[in-house]
């Protein structure tokens, strides 16, 4: 163990924020280690955080003595040699550690910092480590040419002082989309078109998210707001919506854009401007890339991931045959996506995919008429359907055959979107509800976990009379991550550093059933799904995959 400061209570603590300088000294107090653990390196991420922008605020100012700030930083990296198990953590640390050195530095050059708060800090944080403190020079000013941030063997120190260093004001920022009273998210969704009620019932969810912790004072005294753009589900208005958000709106980043096909052009675009990327709501592989785009986070299972979820249960579950089970999707990315998912579950399982047939219909239409045909060509009996379909064209193709082939089993994607996909098929009547199940990225909306308990309660309150939706759902768990990340960020807030921050999300416990995690090599919180079947009220069911 690193120390007896990094036991579990601590890491639990909700005080680290004030309770950095006590830690750090427990870290460079240990004598011995046995095995340093991913919770120890966790900490002293966040650590970096906090000490970086001190140390690199000290060494722009000319009254900081170099020693003075050279002894702090070789104490810090001694902290990093002793939490890591191989060099490759060491290094990744390091350089997360040398950023926030960067950002104090530039905190000074651009006037957001003086030096006096910097002799003020860097003096604290001696006190804190039990390191001398001198008297400053009289003369206060920048200095670019700073010291290099290399390692050096650290001196025995004495025990820390028990008292926690003040929680600093606010500071002011020239960062997009941040200022001293709130941080500005964009939106891309489509307000018209097949896939309109999917974006409206994510947004309600992050909407619902927002309201809540702004009541609460925001994060970090900073309100959170959420800012909408309408590319009406179409690529080539995309890029245009995002531009007008990033250059009138000012936006930090963009949380919740939906779609497939329009993600491949949005995250090229996100990537040039290096801005978040955050939780887009599709399941497509151009959000997933190996290794992970670095401005990229996705909360939600892939398309593959709820594709071979329906694949097993269809063919271990129901019983069916390879043959008795065919696809129905767009004609794009997003239906290439699900097919592709299919096919691959297929394989995994051993079972050749050249024989899946696959129907299509265009993007922003419910003309499913030419899929219908071919289905009906068929003379190997169909008895399963597993789609990758918005709401109304999924909607309209269970209309058009469920008389054609009774008992017909329809499955389909999470972002079809449940509820919608229920108002729609309770419209046909009762009949037209029977076996139709969804893949869920989050637990039931009837049930009684305590996130959903949660998202209820917020809904009742800030949305009185909108019915509980699991895309609300998920937008409303997918900005609880973020408000936890932004959280640990501090006062001090840019993409670079919350990027890392989330990078350093392990074991979030928000009462899923299921932890989320966040690392380099990992940008998807979430591997969990569930099922759920339509009974004939409309109400989805809650049903075993497996």
């Amino acid at each position: 163990m690193l120390s007896r400061w990094f036991n579990s209570s601590l890491l639990r603590s909700s005080c680290l924020s004030s309770c950095w300088a006590p830690v750090l000294s427990g870290v460079l107090l240990a004598s011995s280690m046995s095995t340093a653990s991913a919770d120890n390196l966790s900490v002293v991420r966040d650590l970096a955080s906090r000490v970086g922008p001190i140390v690199g605020s000290a060494q722009a100012c000319q009254n900081v003595a170099r020693s003075r700030v050279q002894l702090i930083v070789d104490k810090f990296q001694a902290v990093i040699r002793e939490a890591s198990n191989n060099e490759t953590e060491r290094g990744d640390v390091s350089r997360v550690f040398e950023r926030y050195v960067a950002d104090g530095r530039g905190a000074v050059s651009s006037g957001k910092t003086d030096c006096k708060v910097a002799e003020r800090q860097i003096a604290d944080l001696e006190q804190s480590i039990g390191a001398a403190s001198p008297q400053p020079a009289p003369s206060p000013a920048a200095d670019t040419s700073a010291p290099s941030t290399t390692a050096a063997t650290p001196p025995t120190l004495p025990a820390p002082p028990t008292a926690a260093t003040p929680t600093p004001q606010l500071p002011t920022t020239n960062v997009r989309g941040v200022t001293d009273r709130e941080i500005r998210f964009g939106i891309v969704i489509p307000y018209t078109g097949s896939a309109k009620e999917n974006g409206q019932n994510y947004k309600q969810g992050i909407d619902v998210a927002f309201a809540k912790i702004n009541e609460a004072g925001g994060v970090n005294g900073r309100l959170l707001k959420l800012i909408p753009g309408d590319d009406g589900f179409e690529p080539a208005r995309t890029v245009g919506v995002m531009k007008n958000l990033l250059e009138k709106e000012r936006v930090f980043g963009f949380f919740g854009n939906l779609g497939t096909p329009t993600a491949e052009v949005s995250v090229p675009y996100a990537l040039e401007q290096r801005t978040l990327f955050y939780a887009p709501f599709t399941g497509g592989t151009v959000v997933r890339h190996d290794p992970p785009d670095r401005y990229v986070f996705n909360y939600r299972p892939s398309f593959a991931e709820e594709a071979d979820a329906a694949v097993r249960y269809l063919l271990k579950v129901r019983k069916l045959k390879p043959n008795q089970i065919i696809a129905f999707g767009e004609n794009d990315a997003f239906g290439d996506q699900g097919f592709a998912g299919m096919a691959k579950a297929y394989r995994a399982m051993g079972v050749s995919d050249a024989s899946i047939l696959r129907l299509t219909y265009n993007r922003n239409t419910i003309d499913v008429d030419e899929a219908v045909n071919q289905l009906r060509q068929q003379k190997t009996p169909i008895r399963a359907v597993v789609m990758t379909a918005t709401t109304r064209p999924a909607a309209k193709f269970i209309e058009k055959t469920r008389d054609l082939f009774p008992g017909m089993i329809y499955t389909n994607m999470s972002v079809s979107g449940a509820t919608a996909l229920a108002e729609e098929l309770m419209l046909l009547g009762p009949r037209f509800t029977e076996n139709v199940i969804v893949t869920q990225t989050v637990p039931a909306v009837s049930g009684y976990s305590s996130e959903v308990l949660e998202f209820k309660n917020a809904l009742a309150k800030y949305a009185p009379g909108v019915t509980p939706d699991y895309l609300a759902l998920e937008g409303f768990i997918a900005a609880n991550v973020l408000i936890d990340a932004l959280k640990r960020c501090g006062p001090q807030v840019d993409t670079e550093k919350l990027v890392d921050v989330l990078e350093t999300t392990r074991n979030l416990d928000l009462g899923l059933g299921a932890s989320l995690n966040f690392s380099r090599s990992d940008h998807q919180a979430s591997h969990k799904l569930w099922g759920t079947q339509m009974d004939k009220t409309g109400k989805f069911q809650p049903i075993e995959l497996e």
